[in-house]
Formats: C-alpha cells, structure tokens, sequence
C-alpha cells in the first residue's frame, strides 16, 4: 500500500481563490493523519465524503485558526453527531492542549464540560527532538511566525516516507534540514513579490531553492497575488483536492 498525500485544504486564512484553509492528509498503512485543520476543514473534508472520524492522529505547526480553527467542531460532532469510539491524539507545539482548550470554550462555550466517550489524546512535540505518536515519527523544527502561536514546521516519518511542512514561517536556517531528502516538501509561498512579515514568498524560495533537498516539492498557502502567479512558478502547486502517491 503506498503513502498517499490529498490537500484537503490549501488556501490561506482568508480562502483566496475560493480555497480551503490547511488540510494536509495523510494515508499510510494502518494510520491516517492530517497536517494542520484549519477553521474550514471540516466542510472540505464532507465535501470530500471524507469522514473525520476516519483521522488517527492530528499533527499541529502552530495554533492559528486557519491552522487549527475546525478543531472544536470536528470534537463536537465526534461527541454529539458522528458518534466517534476510536482514539484521537492530537500533537502540536508546546501548549498545545491549554490553547485548545480555550479555543473550544470560545468557538463552542459550554464545551469543557462535554467528556468523549472516545480516548483523546494530546502530545506536545517539543523542538529538535524525534517523537514518536503511533506509528508517526514526528520532529518539530523552530519555525519564524507570531510567536503566541509556538510555532513550528514539522518533518513526518510514516511507512518508510518523510512528509515535511514548513507551516507559516519566514526562511529559517532549519528549512533545509526539513526538505533534506523529504519524499513531500509541503512549503508555504504565501506572496509572488511582496515581502511580508512571518511568511515566505516566491523571491524568498527562488533564492533559497538549491538548499532544498527534497526529492519533491510543492508549494502552498496562496494570497490573492500568488494565486494570479501560480503558473508563472516551475515548481508544483497545490491545489484543494490534489491527491499525491509517494
């Protein structure tokens, strides 16, 4: 059985283009991930005919809304509609389950004193340190964004494949050891020209591109502007849907 890859979400936090927020998931054997769940994603996966109830395991770079925003209502449902039983672990950054917590009470007041009758589970994934969540092997690399996100990019070993995503960040001195010899380099180009604070743009992976050594790139989280340059770039781009086999 080979890793699939399918973009549930590619958009950035405000759906330029009519895109889903980010949704990056995985299938591997006996596990099903995703990369990030933004405020969107569970409209783009029953757009899909995706179940969520279907994902082990959510790996989070950083706590944004358009990163982790459709958390409380992907639980609520497992809770009230979908009727989950099988366990969920959800990693991310440091905090992770303290900001979580606050973000269900503010998206859904009242739901702190709902218990699953599913296991669910938080892994925080310290930096520079391999950890391992089921049968993931996850490493979170110091990402370049606002930093009350505790933001991170994150190199994912399932099956034999690496699946690294820089989230959203500035270049950093970590990003070639996330692409090195990654089977899918997810990377954020946020702008086509314009610079901007906490993002990459287009200038910024024309320069750095003979540092990355991924065995296949493709870049995402488009603005307005990059999706009128999308296919100006040699690289690959995501789009909502796309389906990669590694």
């Amino acid at each position: 059985m080979p890793v699939t890859v399918t973009f549930v979400g590619s958009g950035d936090a405000f759906g330029a283009g009519g895109r889903f927020q980010t949704c990056i998931m995985v299938d591997a054997p006996g596990t099903r991930f995703v990369i990030d769940f933004g405020a969107s994603s569970l409209v783009a996966l029953n757009k899909m005919g995706i179940e969520h109830n279907s994902i082990d395991t959510v790996v989070l770079t950083h706590l944004h809304g358009d990163h982790c925003g459709g958390i409380p209502f992907m639980l609520m449902d497992a809770m009230l509609g979908a009727k989950r039983q099988m366990p969920l672990t959800i990693a991310g950054p440091r905090e992770t389950e303290k900001k979580l917590s606050a973000v269900n009470e503010a998206l859904m007041p009242g739901m702190n004193v709902m218990t699953p009758k599913f296991d669910l589970n938080y892994v925080e994934v310290d930096v520079m340190t391999p950890t391992q969540v089921g049968g993931l092997t996850i490493t979170a690399y110091p990402a370049n964004h606002t930093g009350e996100t505790n933001p991170t990019s994150v190199r994912v070993e399932v099956a034999g494949k690496v699946i690294s995503y820089t989230g959203d960040s500035a270049w950093t001195k970590h990003m070639h050891k996330l692409a090195e010899d990654a089977d899918l380099f997810i990377c954020e180009c946020y702008f086509y020209e314009k610079p901007i604070r906490f993002h990459m743009n287009y200038p910024d992976i024309r320069e750095h591109r003979a540092e990355l050594k991924s065995k296949r790139t493709i870049l995402t989280h488009f603005s307005r502007e990059m999706m009128l340059h999308k296919d100006d770039v040699p690289e690959e781009t995501a789009y909502d849907g796309l389906v990669v086999e590694l």
